[in-house]
């Protein structure tokens, strides 16, 4: 029912707004009055079965309901005269009764109306045939004879029945005769021959005919024919034998199918091929049958018309056929006519465009009548297939027929006119809930319904208007879409409807939901047969929506038994064979789907080869072949080819060869005297398969060994034997009875004979009486009962050796250094080593060290020199030299003495400082543990340390090697100073040991503030911290007791020092202190590596409780120092910033103002050539105290632990004397 209606004055203007106005069908709600709409009739050709009845349909819908009337070949059809004719109530349909009546009687043209008071439907003519299926006419066939070669037509000719049957060739035993490129059958049924051969003889080619409607199969007698070889036809180009001649014409209706045939004879038989001139064929509706004879084109449309060329081609010519094809057209619709509802006064068009070949004639009805015959309607108005009604009126209502025809077919169609006044109503469902997946479309329906026809608004939120734009488009149904749906578009839309009858709202919901993704995908599966296989499958998905997964295989259901569903994942337990395919893994909501796929391949070992074959023998080779098994999925990689040797091994398979995986042959070496049996083994990805069947037994003669027993070895074992062994052959090895082997043997270098021995299957022969330790030349040949083996190798071996017999002579040493020597001797003879010669060996021993074990150096192979490091300085050693054979050592050589000379000596044992005062320490030191000569004195050095870690200038002290002890005198308060001590001999100094201390505060130098009415605070503790420095090698090792000493304390301008004497070997050593009768924590500060520590930032005029504390983490227990009390000196707390004083600021401003001044003058005078005043004075008379620095002034280097000292800048000590007191 088209929606488009407007009032408009004049015919020309209206047409035109109608004609751009066009839209689609509206229904009428059924409670609303309207003309007849026929919803189902039968369609125009009915063909029935006269063993059923007869129903002819015929449905309408209404308001009021219609009623119904049929006429039959033109004239009324009196339903309710006729007992046999039953309309079913409500409906137009007509059941008849044909059982016992002659169906013949009923067939006709039918056509239903219907019919109610606004108007009248009228039904498509319905044509009412009876299927038929007659017998075959009776008729002789003569039997036919046909010489071989040549073409031959057998002709079915079946009845003509309603449908036409299906036809189809067989034997008197139901057989289909067999169909091929050179027998076919036509569309006609017919049997073609392009050549016949002697096969073609037979008397039982019948034709049968199957009716589908009753599904009965006619046949025609049966036809013989007999093919005759006395004057066979020759080879012949290809003519047709249908259709005949050059051309032939075809027409097909639009949307038919096109069927053209081309059958040829020839010998040999033609192929048929084809092609349109002067186009292509259309390969999307194009099909081929009966080997080529056939084309079929599907849903024909115009450009399908034109010239077909069928070509039959041998190897002697081709033949061509031309079919001119022409497409005519029953009518078909362009734009069917639609339902209008008009309001009063408003103009409507119908239109109704249809096409076709011939062109269509159009002609309109009214309720049935032809308009020349109905009423006049002035409001209407006909111009060929359009009809205009203009400002229609209250019951004008009205059912129009349109129909077309041309001399292939006919269309009718009706459209009612319903004139109406209707306020608008919304047929959507209310408050209906759309839920869409995020970037999909969203349709949010209002169907609507009015007269005049409702506009439609959309509301969101009920508070924002939508307009069609670049989100949403409002279509004509009313029905707003939002192309591209997003979260933000979720919420409430509110429809209204609107005429000038009245206004109607309807509310809706939409949620736009999160899509459904896999995110992780199954993944392509190898996997061994037997194993599991699992596939994963993850989603996300919209949390208010539930997925469910189903998986597939295949693209069908799982099968039952091994497979295990879970929500993310599929397992495929004792994977076999069957399991290969495509898994699917599909994820759906209510809303949408995801899915992904992937592949399973089930691998195993492949099967065994089979029929293993030997072929070209010799004595030496022969040629294996086999047939691979089933790789299953794997490639074969290689085939191991084994053998039983049956008459040595029986049993046992043994490696021959291997080929390679694409192989199906190998050729084979073989040994003579073995009695062959052959297997193969296939190998893949997944392993071995299991043997083939053993092949044939193949025998090989017997013939002299190839080879010679190996590893053949000569040595001697006792003194005087030679044992001559080797690794024996193998019974594959031997190559024929009785395996021996003859042992050779005679000293080398000499024109002794060989001596020989045969020996049965032995490993070894001995040689007794043979002189100690002489070399021999021996050899080992193979022989059996059919002659001796190749000549053997010689190998050269040894007598068996004893103990040397004499030592080495004229042993001289020569002592390079206090910790080097090198020694000489003379090599013993080669006649006395009576051995393998290993080396010498050099025994010494230091003789101060009487528990010493003596030291041993082996010098391999025969030297005559070795040097002796790590000697002792100082010392006197002892030295023999012995001979070393494979059998052991020789006497002893005369023992030597020698002596090392002085070395420097090692650090002193310990530096201690102690007894610190203002400006004196004292130093206690040991003497070194080794002294590596005769000790001259030590060598003391020191240096202060200033608060940044800058060194000062370095004093150098000696001391004779009976000093031990020294006091160190004019040193400054509350310094750091570094010690480094050495001891000497002749050959110089020995390495340093080095010590840090402290000397006492000078508590003068901070004077702690005075309140009133009290005293002035404790001062600090008079002692200072000494700890030894960790770089010292020597550390102070007192008898076990406690951890810790004594601790000491003392104040510095930074902070408190605390130092400390440590025993312990604990890695953790802490410095903990609290404010006094506090309850705090104890704060704690490393201090590992050092015995003291300076505490800083504490506050002023506090007194703090201090300790120290050592743990281990492998040592449960905890070491702690008693705690000690540290007052830290108060502040005065009233100071004066004279910085910020107004007095002060203007002095300062008069002193600058003053230099500025006397800066213009010197500029000045300096300017003139003078002199300035003070440079003169300075010129005259130079400060000796602002002279540059000597090295020895005093100037602090920045501070290091190691002993390279570089100079630093100055700092603001002056030096004391080093002297010492």
């Amino acid at each position: 029912m088209d929606r488009n209606r407007k009032r408009v004055p004049g015919f020309a203007a209206m047409l035109l707004i109608l004609l751009s106005h066009m839209t689609s069908a509206l229904e009428v709600p059924l409670d609303l009055p309207q003309p007849p709409t026929i919803t189902l009739q039968s369609p125009k050709d009915y063909i029935f079965d006269p063993r059923e009845n007869i129903v002819i349909h015929c449905e309408a819908k209404g308001k009021p309901h219609p009623s119904f009337l049929w006429t039959r070949n033109g004239t009324h059809f009196e339903v309710e005269k006729d007992s046999k004719v039953l309309m079913k109530p409500g409906s137009g349909t007509l059941v008849i009764d044909i059982s016992g009546e002659k169906a013949e009687a009923y067939e006709g043209t039918y056509q239903c109306t219907a019919h109610n008071e606004h108007g009248t439907a009228v039904s498509n003519s319905i044509v009412i045939r009876q299927s038929r299926s007659p017998l075959w006419s009776k008729e002789r066939n003569e039997a036919i004879a046909v010489q071989m070669g040549g073409s031959l037509v057998l002709k079915c000719r079946p009845p003509a029945g309603l449908p036409p049957p299906v036809i189809f060739w067989m034997d008197n035993n139901f057989q289909r005769l067999p169909l091929d490129q050179r027998v076919s059958q036509a569309l006609n049924g017919d049997l073609y021959f392009s050549n016949v051969l002697p096969e073609d003889t037979r008397s039982d080619y019948i034709c049968y005919a199957r009716f589908p409607h009753t599904q009965t199969i006619q046949q025609k007698q049966p036809i013989s024919v007999t093919v005759l070889d006395n004057s066979p036809d020759g080879e012949r180009r290809p003519r047709f034998m249908m259709p005949q001649g050059a051309t032939s014409t075809k027409m097909v209706l639009r949307g038919e199918t096109l069927e053209l045939e081309c059958i040829a004879d020839g010998l040999p038989t033609p192929e048929i091929s084809w092609q349109k001139d002067g186009g292509e064929l259309p390969s999307s509706r194009m099909s081929f049958y009966n080997y080529k004879k056939t084309l079929k084109v599907s849903d024909v449309n115009e450009a399908d018309g034109g010239d077909y060329r069928c070509t039959a081609t041998n190897n002697l010519g081709t033949a061509h056929h031309i079919i001119k094809v022409t497409v005519k057209a029953a009518p078909f619709w362009v734009s069917a006519p639609r339902n209008l509802i008009l309001a009063p006064n408003e103009t409507g068009i119908l239109t109704c465009r249809v096409n076709g070949t011939p062109k269509p004639l159009i002609t309109w009805l009214v309720n049935g009548v032809s308009l020349e015959n109905a009423p006049e309607d002035h409001s209407r108005k006909v111009d060929d297939d359009t009809v205009i009604l203009s400002n229609v009126q209250s019951g004008s209502s009205a059912v129009y027929q349109c129909n077309a025809s041309n001399e292939f077919g006919y269309l009718m169609a009706n459209a009612f006119v319903n004139v109406l006044a209707e306020p608008p109503r919304v047929l959507s469902p209310p408050n209906q809930v759309y839920q869409v997946i995020t970037n999909n479309p969203a349709l949010l329906h209002c169907a609507s319904f009015g007269s005049p026809i409702p506009a439609i608004t959309w509301f969101k939120d009920s508070q924002t208007s939508i307009k069609s734009g670049d989100s949403y488009v409002i279509h004509e149904n009313g029905t707003l879409e939002i192309i591209v749906a997003q979260p933000v578009n979720s919420g409430k839309y509110t429809c209204i409807a609107t005429n000038n009858l009245g206004i109607k709202e309807n509310h809706v919901k939409l949620e736009v939901k999160e899509p459904t993704r896999i995110l992780k995908q199954p993944e392509y599966k190898v996997v061994q047969s037997g194993m599991s296989a699992v596939f994963e499958c993850k989603v996300k998905h919209d949390p208010t929506l539930d997925p469910t997964v189903t998986w597939l295989k295949d693209n069908r259901e799982l099968p039952d038994g091994r497979f295990e569903v879970n929500m993310e994942s599929l397992t495929i337990k004792n994977v076999t064979e069957e399991d290969e395919g495509t898994y699917t893994c599909i994820m759906n909501t209510t809303l949408d789907q995801d899915s992904a796929s992937a592949m399973l391949t089930v691998v195993e070992k492949p099967d065994p080869p089979t029929d293993l074959e030997l072929t070209d023998q010799t004595e030496r080779s022969v040629h294996l072949t086999w047939i691979p098994g089933d790789e299953h999925n794997s490639p074969t990689e290689k085939f191991l080819i084994q053998y039983e040797d049956l008459l040595h091994q029986p049993g046992v398979w043994i490696n021959l060869t291997e080929a390679s995986g694409t192989s199906t042959t190998a050729q084979l070496n073989l040994s003579p005297y073995v009695y062959y049996s052959f297997r193969v083994l296939a190998m893949n990805h997944v392993g071995y398969s299991h043997p083939s069947q053993p092949s044939s037994q193949y025998r090989t003669n017997p013939a002299a060994p190839d080879e010679n027993p190996s590893d053949v070895e000569c040595l001697g074992t006792m003194p005087g034997d030679l044992v001559i062994s080797w690794t024996p052959l193998t019974g594959f090895q031997a190559n024929g009875p009785s395996l021996e082997y003859k042992v050779l043997w005679r000293q080398k270098d000499t024109d002794e004979d060989w001596s020989s021995q045969n020996v049965g299957n032995a490993s070894e022969f001995v040689v007794s009486g043979a002189p100690i330790y002489v070399p021999y030349e021996v050899k080992v040949q193979a022989l059996n009962d059919y002659g001796n083996g190749p000549e053997p190798e010689v190998v050269i071996g040894h007598s068996g050796g004893d103990l040397p017999l004499s030592a080495p002579e004229s042993v001289q040493i020569m002592v390079h250094n206090s910790t080097l020597a090198e020694v000489h001797w003379e090599p013993v003879s080669f006649s006395s080593v009576r051995g393998k010669l290993q080396g010498y060996k050099v025994y010494y021993r230091r003789e101060e060290d009487t528990e010493q074990q003596e030291l041993v150096l082996t010098f391999s192979g025969n030297r005559s020199e070795g040097r002796l490091p790590g000697l002792q300085p100082y010392s006197t050693y002892n030295l023999t030299i012995r001979v070393l054979n494979n059998k052991g050592e020789g006497p002893p050589s005369p023992s030597q003495t020698f002596k090392t000379p002085e070395g420097v000596p090692g650090p002193p044992s310990f530096l201690n400082a102690i007894n610190p005062s203002l400006d004196t320490l004292t130093l206690q030191w040991g003497p070194p543990a080794s002294n590596n000569g005769r000790l001259a004195g030590y060598t003391l050095k020191y240096q202060p340390v200033n608060n940044t870690n800058e060194l000062g200038p370095v004093k150098v002290m000696t001391f004779l090697a009976n000093e031990t002890t020294t006091t160190l005198g004019n040193l400054n308060s509350s310094m750091l100073y570094k010690f480094y001590l050495s001891a000497k001999t002749i050959k110089g100094s020995g390495p340093v040991i080095t010590e840090e201390a402290f000397t006492v505060m000078d508590t003068t130098r901070t004077q702690p503030a005075v309140e009133t009415g009290k005293g002035p605070t404790e001062p600090p503790h008079t002692t200072s911290p000494v700890t030894q420095s960790p770089h010292s090698p020597f550390h102070k090792v007192p008898p076990v007791g406690p951890a810790f000493g004594k601790v000491n304390t003392s104040m510095l301008e930074d902070g408190a020092v605390i130092s400390w004497e440590y025993f312990g070997h604990h890695k953790n050593v802490y410095v903990e202190y609290i404010v006094e009768n506090s309850k705090e924590d104890w704060k704690q500060e490393l201090v590992n590596g050092s015995h003291w520590h300076m505490i800083k930032g504490l506050k002023p005029g506090t007194s703090y409780k201090v300790r120290v504390v050592a743990r281990d983490p492998a040592d449960p227990a905890v070491h702690s120092t008693d705690e000690v009390l540290v007052a830290v000196p108060a502040i005065a707390s009233r100071q004066v910033d004279i910085a910020t004083q107004g007095w002060f600021i203007g002095l300062m401003c008069a002193i600058a103002l003053l230099i500025l001044v006397l800066l213009i003058v010197c500029f000045i005078k300096r300017n003139k050539g003078g002199k300035y005043p003070v440079k003169e004075k300075e010129d005259a008379h130079q400060d000796p105290e602002i002279q540059p620095m000597k090295e020895d002034d005093g100037t602090f280097g920045e501070y290091s632990d190691t002993e390279d000292h570089k100079p630093l800048r100055a700092a603001g000590r002056r030096p004391t004397d080093g002297a010492p007191r």
